[in-house]
């Protein structure tokens, strides 16, 4: 990433910026989660053939969108901005909400969750460098947009959320829209999905406490992921951690976001030993 481009990904992003402090995990802690996980939505066709095509439905605000806040911003991957240009926002927000659906921001999808600005949604896609059949595993589904959008790029995509109105809801407009390759489960996120391991890169839209330990081990060497970090309520850090071929992990802070907090059991309890 050049000096300008992190010049301007820092502008936009508008929020104060803050030291990096990472809550620190316990090492006893387990790898593996006591809630019981259910496949919501299987993939049958994983990889390309498994993307849908979508009508032209307000495909032009999808285009100012595209233009004006996402490669304004210095996002370039062709994948990305086609996704972005195809997948109908609109269909992931609620009704009421609907003509707001192309903003630059974020908004309300229910139960304390949010439908991520669309840049940052280009923007944490672009990072993860995927390529056509990579196999993604996504922390939070929340209203389904950000799995859509990997979808659309042709990648296998294994979406977790905790929250199970919003696990069903999404995993019902995912099927309805035609995804043939995501898989869309009702789970404690933090602590992945160890059954289709390992991943060509992971995606969290939930602000953690610290980077998952099993998220790490799940992740392919050489792979990356990206998450937000920090405390909920304050601003958080996005960081890139990349994992080397030997299995140690390089962390780059992005810029400063401002995520819902990631709601899994573990970084529950961590929060609630903070207070």
């Amino acid at each position: 990433m050049n000096d300008q481009l992190l010049s301007t990904l820092l502008c936009s992003a508008v929020f104060a910026c803050s030291p990096l402090a990472l809550a620190q995990p316990d090492a006893s802690s387990p790898t593996t989660s006591t809630t019981d996980t259910q496949i919501l939505l299987r993939a049958d066709a994983p990889g390309p053939e498994g993307r849908p095509t979508f009508d032209a439905a307000r495909e032009e605000e999808r285009e100012r969108m595209v233009e004006r806040q996402i490669e304004q911003r210095g996002v370039t991957d062709p994948a990305v901005l086609a996704a972005m240009r195809s997948v109908p926002r609109h269909a992931f927000v609620p009704a009421t909400l609907r003509d707001r659906a192309y903003a630059d921001s974020p908004l309300p999808i229910g139960h304390g969750q949010t439908i991520s600005q669309p840049f940052i949604v280009a923007f944490m896609t672009e990072t993860l460098q995927l390529a056509p059949g990579d196999r993604v595993l996504e922390i939070g589904t929340g209203s389904g947009y950000q799995a859509a959008i990997l979808g659309a790029m042709g990648v296998e995509v294994v979406t977790i959320e905790i929250i199970r109105p919003l696990a069903e809801q999404a995993a019902t407009l995912l099927d309805e829209l035609g995804y043939d390759n995501i898989t869309a489960i009702h789970g404690d996120g933090y602590y992945g999905y160890e059954e289709l391991a390992p991943y060509d890169a992971i995606i969290v839209t939930a602000a953690a406490q610290h980077v998952p330990p099993p998220l790490i081990e799940q992740l392919k060497p050489g792979k990356r992921m990206v998450i937000p970090v920090g405390r909920a309520g304050w601003t958080q850090n996005l960081l890139l951690v990349t994992k080397t071929k030997e299995g140690q992990t390089r962390t780059r802070n992005l810029m400063s976001v401002t995520f819902v907090p990631l709601t899994g059991e573990q970084d529950t309890g961590e929060r609630n030993r903070e207070r």
